[in-house]
């Protein structure tokens, strides 16, 4: 909004006093010669005021204006031309007092001539004789309705090149942001209109600094009619992928694919035609230059009636696009049936479309980032809920500990973590002793009371070494990571004694709940598997001894607890199997 502002202020600044912009017939003659013709030939010259020259441009046309006529200051005084195609151009000064100065430049050497916006600065020699006259000499101009001259006093000069070059200079930036921002952002999110997008940003960026001539600090040689023309050409290309990037950006239920063909067969139409208009340099390039602006409304008329149609039907990407198209749209088409050629410090309608691609792309750029933070927002979320589902689904409901899946899914780092450190670990069973007395005593809902008091106390332990769950009904299970031998007997001890200091007096009243323990630990490398069967071993070792006790699977195992061992272990099915335990099975071990 504020590029828009400043380009409307720059429009509605009144025009310096003493600037004079010449016109063919009002303050112009004009005589066509061979070119072969020497400078010096200007006095015996036949200048006509009336018509329009023809068959110069494989000529010389000169045009010649009085300028004691004028109401300019005759003793400092710039001539502006915006450049066009042409070979050589010479300027000749006539003093009242007889004395004449020339200036010229070539296509490709315009030397210290050149100027921001496009234009060709001739200063008048200071002399203490006035200006009468001033005669412009184009070798081989492409049309002379192209051409554009003013004459401006010296400071107002100055100051003018200087708005004008500050002005080109903050757009060209601003379009080099929105290029790198919206091909990068191309590349991350895989949108095509993006990339579009940032090719027609590219585009107008590399057109802006070919009209302002700004590429002339390191290409010099690049002066002139090759500029010209391409400048021509970007300006047509760049209608094409502008056309390209609107429609692609609205989806196939948005607008029928006809009105899709439509558009962009218009787009790509001004492209075309843009080769033969940059190319030519004959008196040809005045019709297909019409041609080419009718293609041009016809175009921003359907890209108009796409946005419409998409933005009626709910289309997000139209009310983007709309917003974003609104100015540079308006431009094109005002541009196209009004003359604001002298307007904008002489940057005219060049710069007003420099400054709508600009807000476009800014525009863009901003509600591309927004659409983009939203999309962010809702896949984070997206993907926490889904994180927050997968963890529901590996914890147990009752006690929030893990569940058989979600603890064998631990497990497996667990060891293999345990196993590169070099370190032991060990599985812990837990089967609360007489578990079915406490439920037919006291109902199911004390037992769950129960469960998840126990639940609490074995958590205490989690930790990155250690891994507590519900593996089913009353069994639980810890896995731990470090300690061996004589520590980890005295760790599951605790662990024992810890279950039976449990308070449930409010839900069993006297009756005491404890737990058994069966316990298999490793050095080698193991699965989890293996470890349990082990585990599930002394735990059933651990009962048939007597309850609230602690078991380690191995040498230690009472003689009695082994053999009982072995018979399980012959049983059908084995242990070791993963089998969920049958009701009240661990009251009758």
């Amino acid at each position: 909004m504020l590029i828009a502002l400043i380009g409307v202020i720059a429009a509605c600044c009144p025009v310096a006093a003493g600037a004079e912009t010449l016109h063919l017939n009002s303050t112009l003659c004009h005589a066509v010669t061979g070119l072969q013709q020497p400078d010096d030939t200007l006095p015996a010259l036949p200048f006509s005021c009336s018509g329009a020259p023809a068959g110069y441009q494989q000529a010389s046309l000169w045009l010649r204006t009085d300028l004691t006529r004028l109401p300019v200051d005759r003793r400092d005084m710039v001539l502006m031309i915006h450049h066009s195609r042409f070979d050589r151009l010479a300027v000749t000064f006539s003093y009242a007092d007889g004395t004449i100065e020339r200036q010229q430049v070539r296509s490709g050497a315009y030397g210290s001539h050149w100027r921001a916006g496009g234009q060709i600065a001739f200063e008048a020699p200071v002399r203490g004789a006035p200006l009468v006259a001033m005669t412009l000499r184009f070798d081989k101009l492409a049309s002379h309705n192209l051409l554009r001259a003013r004459l401006i006093a010296r400071d107002e000069s100055s100051v003018q090149s200087a708005a004008l070059a500050a002005a080109i200079g903050a757009a060209l930036t601003l379009l080099l942001i929105g290029v790198i921002y919206n091909l990068s952002l191309a590349l991350a999110v895989r949108r095509q209109f993006l990339a579009w997008q940032g090719a027609w940003a590219g585009c107008m960026l590399l057109w802006g600094l070919v009209w302002s001539q700004l590429h002339l600090l390191v290409f010099p040689g690049a002066a002139g009619t090759s500029s010209a023309q391409f400048c021509t050409f970007l300006a047509c290309l760049a209608v094409t992928i502008a056309t390209a990037s609107a429609v692609t950006a609205l989806g196939n239920d948005a607008v029928p694919r006809w009105a899709r063909w439509t558009t962009l067969a218009l787009g790509c139409a001004v492209g075309l035609i843009g080769v033969p208009l940059a190319v030519l340099r004959s008196a040809a390039i005045e019709p297909l230059d019409a041609v080419a602006s009718a293609l041009i409304l016809a175009d921003l008329f359907a890209v108009a009636a796409c946005l419409t149609r998409a933005w009626r039907r709910g289309n997000a990407e139209a009310r983007d696009f709309s917003g974003a198209w609104a100015l540079p749209m308006a431009t094109l088409a005002i541009i196209q049936l009004v003359n604001i050629e002298d307007g904008f410090w002489g940057g005219g309608s060049k710069l007003l479309v420099l400054f709508a691609a600009a807000w476009q792309t800014l525009w863009l750029s901003i509600v591309a980032t927004r659409r983009l933070a939203r999309l962010r927002i809702e896949r984070d979320m997206a993907r926490a809920a889904e994180a927050r589902a997968s963890e529901l689904a590996r914890r147990d409901p009752l006690t929030g500990l893990r569940n058989r899946r979600g603890f064998i899914e631990t497990s497996g780092p667990m060891l293999d973590q345990a196993r590169a450190e070099g370190v032991p670990a060990a599985l812990l069973l837990i089967d609360i002793d007489r578990f079915k007395s406490v439920n037919d005593a006291h109902g199911h809902e004390a037992g769950d009371i129960v469960l998840r008091t126990i639940a609490q106390r074995l958590e205490r332990w989690e930790g990155p070494m250690c891994a507590v769950a519900r593996m089913g009904g009353e069994e639980f299970a810890l896995l731990i990571a470090g300690i061996e031998g004589f520590a980890l007997e005295r760790f599951a001890d605790s662990v024992r004694r810890g279950i039976a200091k449990c308070d449930h007096g409010a839900t069993t009243g006297a009756q005491a709940v404890t737990a058994s323990i069966g316990v298999a630990e490793t050095h080698a490398p193991t699965d989890f598997q293996h470890l349990y069967r082990l585990a599930d071993q002394a735990l059933y070792a651990a009962k048939l001894e007597g309850r609230d006790r602690v078991v380690v699977w191995g040498s230690a195992m009472p003689p009695a607890a082994s053999d009982a061992a072995s018979l399980l272990d012959a049983q059908p099915g084995g242990i070791g199997t993963e089998r969920p335990r049958r009701a009240g099975e661990t009251g009758s071990a």
